[in-house]
């Protein structure tokens, strides 16, 4: 039985202390996909969310552990902060993907489209892969390795567009990001590090995931080793190789003095107000805004999916609610930017401050809202948290140049003995210290 994802801070912190004492064999057994997931920590989804930050899951590992014995695992937290600055700097890689999507859709022969459906669904003919995909649409997870795998047969033996798969991962990973899987596919691809693709071999499976063939042994030997080559991919116009990386908007990572009635809006991409930059915020209201129809409409998300969305931001609005000590609504419309308006003009507010959305869905809602309540003589105010602005313009190349620079100063930190960033999900310990200070 594979136990569900936590989809609440309380949740998430009780997996994270479960797994902590973990840490030091996760370079060994990390890749390693076990029926219920036990070698790994499953918190994918709550870190997604920030249910649980990035800097507090750090902080716990350098004060239990030495930085050599955890750093495989440092580097997998990272990763993701990594993925989230390439995209930062080129969202055109974002909004290119969103197009291809709906214009394969639309375009396609219909015996492709027929194809997609059956490999989606399970009915590829190949056992394990059809597996690995019955798992994600039933549970809304995939370990990283299964996702490899999975993504790999997609584009490389089944010869379907890249873009479709990651669309597939999308709609159905409760965990789903907009940077991690989108480039993730891309590299598995051989788009984002050119040249260089990920070919999935049967006795990779045998090795790593032998479950997946107990009864699934048929149609492996189009995954047999060296039958597996690279796919052609049209690299020509990709905007992630051609243009070179914008400058990050320089969004503050400290509240000034706000002035008149102010608003917090929470939204998926950070769900913990209440520690970091936002934390001595003083609201006068709170609201979390979720859009069934946008959801169903334009990104096809699955049910499991939705309702993932809904707990996660219910959870958020409650915990902030307690923290700010004022009333929190969920917005349930069809239109976010009308509802968020509307509910700016009932509530008389001056000023809406909320973190700023990664490149992605909530990012793609920005422009618009910024000119409706600008229209209203409403401010907009929108903060980073120290740690991502000075990670994510490290971000402009490849990753080990970006871990290079993370871990010398992961690596300070741990010697001078000092707490990382700004707290910690298992202790009360704090410290203001910018979690990259210093390094560059």
């Amino acid at each position: 039985m594979i136990p569900p994802p936590p989809l609440s801070r309380h949740d998430a912190l009780v997996r994270w202390r479960e797994f902590l004492p973990k840490v030091a064999e996760y370079a060994s057994v990390r890749n390693h996909v076990r029926p219920d997931h036990g070698n790994v920590s499953r918190l994918s989804a709550a870190v997604r969310f920030r249910l649980l930050s990035e800097d507090e899951v750090i902080a716990d590992t350098l004060a239990k552990f030495s930085f050599p014995a955890a750093e495989k695992w440092l580097q997998e937290v990272w990763w993701r902060r990594y993925w989230k600055g390439w995209l930062e700097q080129r969202p055109g890689v974002w909004t290119q993907w969103r197009r291809r999507v709906a214009l394969l859709r639309q375009t396609l022969p219909a015996e492709i489209l027929t194809r997609v459906r059956a490999v989606e669904t399970g009915a590829s003919g190949v056992g394990c892969m059809d597996a690995m995909a019955r798992e994600l649409t039933e549970t809304g997870y995939l370990h990283n390795h299964a996702r490899m795998w999975w993504a790999s047969f997609w584009i490389h033996v089944e010869r379907l567009p890249w873009e479709l798969g990651a669309d597939f991962f999308f709609r159905h990973l409760l965990d789903a990001d907009p940077a991690s899987n989108t480039l993730s596919w891309r590299w598995v691809a051989g788009l984002q590090t050119p040249g260089k693709t990920y070919l999935v071999r049967l006795s990779n499976i045998e090795k790593y995931a032998p479950h997946y063939l107990i009864g699934n042994g048929s149609g492996c030997h189009r995954i047999a080793d060296g039958t597996v080559t690279p796919a052609p991919v049209e690299a020509s116009a990709d905007p992630g190789i051609h243009q070179p990386p914008l400058t990050p908007p320089p969004y503050p990572v400290r509240l000034s003095q706000t002035a008149g009635r102010t608003g917090l809006w929470l939204h998926p991409d950070d769900l913990l107000p209440e520690a970091g930059p936002l934390a001595g915020l003083a609201p006068v209201s709170m609201a979390g805004c979720v859009s069934d129809r946008r959801y169903r409409d334009t990104y096809q998300l699955s049910a499991g999916r939705i309702d993932s969305l809904h707990r996660v931001l219910g959870d958020g609005l409650t915990r902030a609610s307690a923290h700010f000590k004022c009333p929190s609504v969920t917005i349930e419309t069809d239109d976010p930017v009308q509802g968020l308006a509307d509910w700016a003009v009932q509530q008389d507010l001056a000023e809406v401050v909320a973190f700023a959305p990664m490149v992605g869905p909530i990012h793609d809602l920005m422009p618009s809202l910024t000119r409706r309540l600008g229209s209203m003589g409403v401010r907009l105010t929108l903060l980073r948290r120290p740690s991502d602005a000075c990670a994510i313009p490290m971000a402009a190349a490849g990753f080990f140049p970006f871990w290079q620079k993370m871990s010398r100063h992961l690596r300070e930190v741990c010697q001078e003995g000092k707490v990382y960033g700004s707290g910690s999900a298992t202790s009360t310990r704090t410290n203001q210290r910018s979690p990259v200070t210093g390094s560059s």
